[in-house]
């Protein structure tokens, strides 16, 4: 490339949870070590301006779930604090895995991890209907104790039991935005925007404060693209290719999708709330904001993705 491009890529949960057996934190690395061996290979281009995202929904769990054993000796742990928190360890590792990666291959380009901060609208609808589920599988007694003692909203979830639900509003600014920029001009790969941001509103006064709530990972990165004036960005996910009909017999994977494609698929109701759908909503949404095209991979197919070669690509 001559000039320069800037690419969002999107680490799906999978870039650190490999399956429930390897869920411990030098499993995690293990796992970052091989997205971070893929993202090198995009380095090689100096042109390429990257910048990092990342999940982060097992790792609030894994913290709400420590809060909730070692109560009542010790506090209860914010959520704002927990993304927060993962934010620095999940940075601390993708920037770790980076710089050995880049080690071993010859690549010269510094990492940087920046806690990221997210505006949302203290008047989301989403904070008077939570429906995001987090942390661990309660009983009916335990979830009725947490509803009447820290005030949290609680559901029976499909005969499994009961979780804590919370809001999961709109993304509406990267507060950190100019940060991310001056470390890419600078020659950064930065790892920004984890687990969706650290969701904080504001009052009437200008002042802001943490939000009981998490936005979704691939929606914030997508407005980050798009406020970055990226021209791709890149969702990984578990699958190498989105699929209609998924798990049915007539299931079959696209190698491209227009935005006018992707609109009526989720539409017809093609893609699950909570898995496929979002990711389709930010690339859609990065498409309709400027971008010129995104692609939906798994980690192991990134690099060949971004050449066209793996993934499913959005395309205006």
């Amino acid at each position: 490339m001559s000039k320069s491009k800037t690419v969002v890529v999107a680490l799906g949960g999978n870039s650190f949870i490999a399956d429930e057996s390897h869920q411990s934190v030098p499993d995690q690395y293990r796992a970052a070590e091989k997205a971070c061996a893929e993202i090198v290979q995009l380095l090689r281009d100096p042109a390429l301006r990257l910048v990092v995202t990342h999940g982060n929904g097992p790792q609030v769990g894994f913290i709400l779930r420590r809060s909730e054993l070692a109560a009542p000796a010790l506090h209860q742990v914010p959520l704002d604090s927990c993304v927060a928190d993962t934010q620095g360890a999940l940075g601390y590792q993708l920037e770790l895995a980076l710089r050995n990666e880049m080690r071993r291959h010859g690549v010269s380009r510094p990492p940087a991890a920046l806690v990221t901060l997210v505006a949302v609208d203290r008047d989301d609808p989403a904070f008077k209907n939570p429906t995001k589920p987090i942390g661990s599988f309660m009983t009916k007694e335990k979830a009725e104790e947490h509803r009447a003692k820290d005030g949290w909203d609680v559901v029976e979830d499909a005969g499994r039991g009961w979780r804590r639900v919370v809001a999961s509003p709109q993304p509406k600014a990267i507060l950190d935005l100019e940060a991310v920029q001056r470390l890419l001009e600078a020659g950064f790969v930065v790892v920004a925007a984890g687990g969706g941001g650290i969701a904080v509103v504001e009052d009437e006064t200008g002042s802001l404060a943490g939000a009981s709530a998490v936005v979704d990972k691939d929606l914030a990165s997508s407005l980050l693209a798009r406020q970055l004036g990226a021209q791709m960005l890149v969702i990984t996910t578990g699958v190498e290719k989105v699929a209609l009909d998924f798990g049915k017999p007539t299931q079959r994977a696209l190698d491209t999708m227009t935005l006018v494609e992707a609109r009526r698929y989720m539409a017809e109701g093609h893609f699950k709330p909570g898995s496929m759908l979002p990711k389709v909503e930010a690339c859609v949404a990065f498409l309709e904001g400027g971008g010129r095209e995104a692609v939906i991979t798994d980690p192991g197919h990134m690099a060949a993705a971004i050449e066209g070669r793996a993934g499913t690509r959005v395309v205006a």
